[in-house]
Formats: structure tokens, C-alpha cells, sequence
């Protein structure tokens, strides 16, 4: 398999309500969206999860199409692809590029969704993939007051989801917390952080051990693993690392220190399938809980997530929520849905090209390049 062409589209994807977090208010998904051509014609979709600001990580829309255009791309185009383990090739040819792991996966998970595509091999299967059905919980952001988060919530259990995640920050932890475990009582219930707090408020964050958590995600900085180490020794709440883990080194370096007991595994900030895999393989030897977070995606992207969700060791509920959580209209069709309340199934797709709606790109693409490969126009 060889890549014939590279196309990135910029989307405006219509959001049904504003998500607010600790970093700010997403009202609109801007999204780049990557599809790529093999020499056969099969077709490679993906999606980058970056966001319009740095804020989340220090990647953009902006600076990943940038990366892309210039050095990732004329990367890919050197490579060919004649056995599933070759598909790790891309993660080598891109790591003299330092960062900009969002920008990767996106063309990383492009070529695997290719080669699924191109061999009728199913996705999540050629990922290592085991399970039929993956269970689902949700992300609730922070509301304009107590008494609407808790509509929210009562609605999501109603629907069936199988674990709560609000996020939290200063002035909007304690308090909130208690309230939720009044009304719902002993529900899964974590709590996220995005790097709201420092290692001078562990006194107060260790008041979250009353309400018996699942966990707390990324209390501390968003490059931090030494801190949470000393977090975590004084807490009895498992901690979860989000934004610290970028690859299967700093989860080995994590786990070591006793920085986590949980890892939140985004393909998309940690560059990859590939990369994605063998963080799953080191938690899986340490037996840390691992579980696949979410990056507010379109549907390219939530497949893509309960395909990697299938593999044996993501043991917790996610965060892939189907689409109607988000989207009055998904770029794919059918869009991502509950097979039964709380559980998603992990469908035997052959890539997901299958299931974009090219009309509705079109309709909400802002920006558009294509890149061809000179060299197979050649062959």
C-alpha cells in the first residue's frame, strides 16, 4: 500500500450547546479533518484533535495543518506499507519531529484507517482489539449553577450512561461535589481537573477523599509527574494523568514514580495508534486502569475511539458519548450511537469512510489543500 494523496479540510462542525471547562467555552467544533488515497484507491479518514487556542496542549488547528503541510506529509509520502507491522513505520518516520502529536495522529490514524479499508481487515481488530461492546460514561462541564448541573446529571444516569466525569476547578469543586453525591448518591462519579490546581492547595484537594471518587484527573500541571507523586502519596482518591502522558515512556516513568493509578489514554495527544497501543501494553503490565478520554469529536474520531476502546485493557468507561451528545448532525451516518443504554458497540468497520457523509463536509469545510505524491503519479 502506498499513500497516492493527502487531503485537509478545516470544518465547522455546529455544536448543540456550548462546553465549558476550566480552559474556557467551545461553541463550535473547528475541526481538521484528514483523508487520505492508497494507490488503490481505498480512502483513509481521520481527524485532528486540536483546538482553535493553546490551551488544552499547545497545539492548534492552525500549527497542525502547518506541521502537516511542511514536514509530516512529505514524510509519509516516502513510506510504503506491505504488512500490518509496517504501519508503525509512520511513528518512526515522524519522531525526528519533535511534538505536534496531534498533528501525527491524525495522518498516523489516517494510513491505519487506510489499510483497514484497503484489506477488509476490521479496525478495531487490526488494532489488537478483543471486546463487541465497550461501556460509556460522560463528561459534564461546568454549568452556570449547581441546580442545572444537577438536571444534567439526572438526565445522563436516565440515559443510561455508566459513569459521571464533572469537571472542576477552584471554586467549583468542593461544594458541587458534595451536592452531587446528595442527590444521586453512591453513582460512578469522577471528577477533572485540566490542571487547574497546584501542589500549595494538596490540603484542599485532599477533602475530594470524602466523596469516594473514582478518581481525579489531572489535578496538578499539564507537564507534571513528579508533584502528582507527592499528591498522590496523601490521597486516597486514585489520580488520573491526562495531559502529563504523551507517550509509552512517560507513562513507564509515571507509574514508577506512584504518580497515578489510572491513565486517561487520548490517541490524538499521544500521536497515534501506534503510540496508543504500546501505552496500553506498559499499563496493562503495572495493572493501571486505563480508559479512553475525549476531545468533544466528530464522528470520524468516536469511531476511532471505540475501536482503540476495544482493546483488552481499557477496563473503565469512557468518554466517547454517542454523537447526539454534541451534534444535532454528525459528519458521519449513521452517527455514533447506544446499542443498549450506556454501551456502545464496537462495530467490524472496514475504515470508517463508509460512513462520512461528504455532503455535510463540504457544507461545513472553511478551508481545503490537497497534497499529491509525485512520486506514485510516476509509477
Amino acid at each position: 500500500m502506498n499513500i497516492q494523496s493527502v487531503v485537509l479540510r478545516r470544518l465547522l462542525s455546529p455544536m448543540k450547546e456550548p462546553f465549558i471547562t476550566s480552559f474556557g467555552l467551545e461553541e463550535d467544533k473547528d475541526v481538521v479533518l484528514v483523508e487520505l488515497t492508497t494507490d488503490t484507491g481505498a480512502t483513509g479518514f481521520a481527524e485532528c484533535t486540536a483546538s482553535t487556542a493553546p490551551l488544552y496542549s499547545e497545539e492548534t488547528n492552525d500549527t497542525a495543518w502547518h506541521v502537516m503541510e511542511k514536514f509530516l506529509i512529505p514524510a509519509l509520502f516516502q513510506l510504503d506499507f506491505s504488512t500490518p507491522a509496517d504501519l508503525h513505520k509512520v511513528r518512526e518516520a515522524f519522531r525526528p519531529f519533535k511534538g505536534n502529536k496531534m498533528a501525527k495522529a491524525a495522518l498516523e490514524m489516517a494510513v491505519w484507517d487506510a489499510w483497514s479499508n484497503q484489506y477488509h481487515v476490521a479496525l478495531h481488530e487490526l488494532l489488537g482489539g478483543t471486546k463487541t461492546e465497550i461501556p460509556v460514561g460522560i463528561s459534564v462541564g461546568i454549568q452556570r449553577d449547581v441546580p442545572t448541573l444537577l438536571k444534567k446529571i439526572d438526565g445522563y444516569l436516565q440515559q443510561g450512561f455508566q459513569r459521571i466525569k464533572v469537571k472542576v476547578k477552584p471554586g467549583w469543586d468542593v461544594d458541587v461535589l458534595r451536592e452531587i453525591r446528595n442527590a444521586f448518591g453512591n453513582i460512578p462519579l469522577m471528577a477533572d481537573a485540566n490542571s487547574a490546581y497546584r501542589l500549595a492547595d494538596i490540603d484542599h484537594l485532599k477533602r475530594f477523599d470524602e466523596f469516594e471518587l473514582m478518581m481525579v484527573e489531572q489535578p496538578l500541571a499539564n507537564d507534571d509527574i513528579v508533584d502528582h507523586a507527592t499528591l498522590q502519596s496523601t490521597l486516597s482518591t486514585p489520580i488520573c494523568l491526562d495531559e502529563s502522558i504523551h507517550s509509552a515512556e512517560d507513562a513507564r516513568k509515571a507509574i514508577q514514580l506512584g504518580a497515578c493509578k489510572i491513565i486517561n489514554l487520548k490517541v490524538g495527544r499521544v500521536g497515534g495508534f501506534s503510540e496508543a497501543i504500546a501505552i496500553h501494553d506498559v499499563c496493562q503490565q503495572h495493572g493501571i486502569g486505563v480508559w479512553c478520554g475525549g476531545m468533544l469529536e466528530t464522528g470520524v474520531g468516536r469511531l476511532h475511539n471505540v475501536a482503540v476502546t476495544s482493546l483488552p485493557g481499557f477496563t473503565l468507561p469512557g468518554d466517547t458519548a454517542p454523537s447526539a451528545r454534541y451534534f444535532e448532525q454528525d459528519i458521519i451516518h449513521p452517527p455514533v450511537e447506544f446499542s443498549k443504554p450506556g454501551t456502545l458497540s464496537v462495530e467490524p468497520l472496514y475504515g470508517v469512510s463508509g460512513r462520512v457523509q461528504r455532503d455535510r463536509v463540504e457544507r461545513w469545510t472553511v478551508a481545503m489543500q490537497t497534497f499529491e505524491n509525485a512520486g506514485q503519479r510516476e509509477v
